[in-house]
């Protein structure tokens, strides 16, 4: 009602204001022009709003209020009237503006917005994103404006913190003034695209390389692994290892043999041979094992190998030899001298050492076959390679062999006295010279392995060799603490401090490049810094050949003498 009250209001005033004006039909004209076109922005304005006006009333109000506006025929209005009232023309035409019964509501338009239009204004993204997509700096973002969002991440938010972004418009007009326009922007990412992707050729190139180096590495272990089982099981069937095997075997069968017959005859030379055999089929279990453990590959833990296994497994046995084999024979003879008892099937007994007095042979013999072949390719005689020890497991069959045949002979001769004289007393004896036997062989072998374990150098004549060949090359000029140790199993490590002709090895340095080119370097050399750089260049080459050169000596050593495992040549 105050809208409607206002608006009656003010058309009332408009029309009065309009009746107070002067007589003259143009300013009524005017006046009355000028009053539709108030009142039709009135009536516009609150068209809007939800009111709606009685017909009736309004064509009342307008009856009252109404305007009318003379319309001359032809005769001009007189200027002298002041009276105020209207001029009367032959026409009246009463303005009757055209009034809508009910006003309708209309809502004000707007422009619509959009949604499926490209609008970035309002993007913000992180440090790590602009500098990954605008290819920027951490200093290049410093002066842009920062703001704070809640992060996504867990960690962050259960710390209190805010994620720090910018506008992306904001990055991006720093690119562009980073990189000059958004050209050279994509031109420098598709160049490090570019770049990446051959870094990930060259990994992926890489990873191929490492696979393939993974597969032939496994190849060769398990090269290395069957030639190590292929090493196992041939090392037991020939050379050494089919001697130490053997006397395994025929000294397991001697000792039980030799043990029923002691049982059977209570003969104290008998029982000393028992004892040997039994000794000996252990001390040649215990070689068994350390020739199976020297074929072990060298490791980080063992640089060198396990070739002193041999060494090791032969002195234990030689300590087993003479603690087991003579204590109990030196035992059983003064037992038997304080307590004399008679023998019993005495044949018996010597029938069984005749068989033991054979199989015994046959050991020795492939012992002797073989040190013999051992000495010969070492050109050394057969007692200088046994007492040098160079076939530890060999040397321990070949000496507890002998020990075992003569101690048959002396056990089979004590018995067939003791059974002439009928008294035991030669038979005691017999068994303490078995036991005299035993440890002399065991002493042998303990100060023979004793050396080599301390560490023994190689023989005279193969030193001799081995610098003849040296001092005969012509890049060596003399040599100087020479050291040949014996690493056990025919290896043997090599050491010397060289004397190397530096003119030889420049001379073959000139060999290997052409002269011309180091004239015209020469040549070109006008200055300190150039004289330093060319010297530098071939100083360093030089070196090279030196490492080059010493490489090349140590392998026609190796070629040349098979036992040497590890050459050391030191330049002076």
């Amino acid at each position: 009602m105050l809208v409607q009250n206002l608006f009656e209001y003010g058309v009332r005033s408009t029309l009065r204001t309009t009746h107070q004006i002067s007589t003259n039909i143009y300013a009524k004209r005017t006046y009355a022009i000028v009053t539709y076109a108030v009142q039709r922005n009135i009536l516009r304005t609150i068209s809007c709003l939800p009111i709606k006006f009685n017909q009736c009333d309004l064509l009342q109000q307008r009856k009252i209020d109404g305007l009318l506006i003379r319309k001359q025929s032809g005769s001009t209005p007189s200027s002298n009237n002041s009276s105020g009232q209207s001029i009367k023309s032959d026409k009246i035409v009463p303005i009757k503006p055209p009034v809508p019964s009910v006003l309708k509501v209309r809502t004000r338009k707007s422009k619509l917005t959009d949604y499926t239009a490209s609008y970035t204004e309002n993007n913000f993204i992180t440090a790590v994103r602009a500098m990954h997509e605008y290819l920027l700096k951490p200093s290049d973002l410093e002066t842009l404006k920062q703001y704070k969002t809640r992060s996504p991440y867990s960690e962050v938010i259960e710390a209190g913190e805010m994620l720090t972004v910018y506008r992306r418009s904001d990055v991006e007009k720093r690119a562009f003034e980073v990189w000059g326009s958004p050209e050279m922007l994509n031109k420098e990412k598709a160049k490090r695209a570019k770049a990446r992707q051959k870094e990930y050729e060259a990994i992926f190139s890489l990873k191929k390389s490492l696979k393939e180096y993974q597969k032939r590495l496994l190849v060769l272990e398990n090269a290395s692994y069957d030639n190590q089982n292929s090493a196992k099981k041939t090392i037991f069937t020939t050379g050494g290892g089919k001697v130490v095997v053997a006397a395994v075997i025929i000294n397991a069968a001697n000792a039980v043999v030799k043990t029923i017959g002691w049982l059977f005859t209570g003969s104290a030379s008998l029982f000393s041979e028992a004892v040997h055999s039994i000794a000996d089929t252990c001390n040649q279990l215990i070689l068994t094992f350390g020739l199976w453990k020297s074929i072990k590959k060298p490791n980080p833990e063992h640089p060198y190998g396990y070739s002193n296994m041999t060494y090791i497994s032969s002195l234990i046995s030689g300590v087993g030899i003479f603690c087991f084999g003579t204590g109990l024979a030196w035992y059983h003879g003064v037992l038997v001298l304080l307590h004399p008892q008679e023998m019993e099937s005495v044949f018996w007994g010597l029938a069984l050492l005749s068989g033991a007095l054979i199989s015994e042979s046959a050991t020795l013999y492939m012992a002797i076959n073989e040190i013999r072949a051992s000495a010969k390719e070492s050109g050394l005689k057969f007692w200088e390679y046994v007492g040098q020890g160079y076939k530890p497991n060999v040397n321990v069959v070949l000496l507890e062999d002998l020990a075992a045949v003569a101690g048959v002979c002396v056990a089979a001769s004590a018995m067939s006295l003791s059974l002439y004289l009928q008294s035991p007393i030669p038979d005691a004896i017999g068994s303490l010279i078995i036991g005299a036997i035993l440890g002399g062989v065991a002493s042998f072998i303990i100060y023979s392995n004793t050396a080599a374990l301390v560490g023994r150098s190689i023989h005279p004549s193969q030193i001799e060799a081995i610098n003849s060949d040296l001092e005969n090359d012509r890049m060596i000029r003399a040599l100087y603490d020479i050291k040949a140790t014996d690493m056990g199993s025919q290896s043997v490590m090599f050491k010397a401090e060289v004397d190397i002709d530096g003119r030889e090895i420049t001379r073959s340095y000139l060999e290997k490049i052409d002269i011309q080119t180091i004239l015209d370097e020469v040549r070109k050399v006008d200055s300190i810094e150039l004289a330093e750089a060319f010297l530098l260049k071939h100083g360093e080459n030089i070196v090279d050949r030196v490492g080059a050169e010493i490489d090349r000596i140590e392998r026609n050593l190796r070629k040349k003498h098979p036992y040497l495992r590890h050459v050391d040549l030191e330049v002076l």
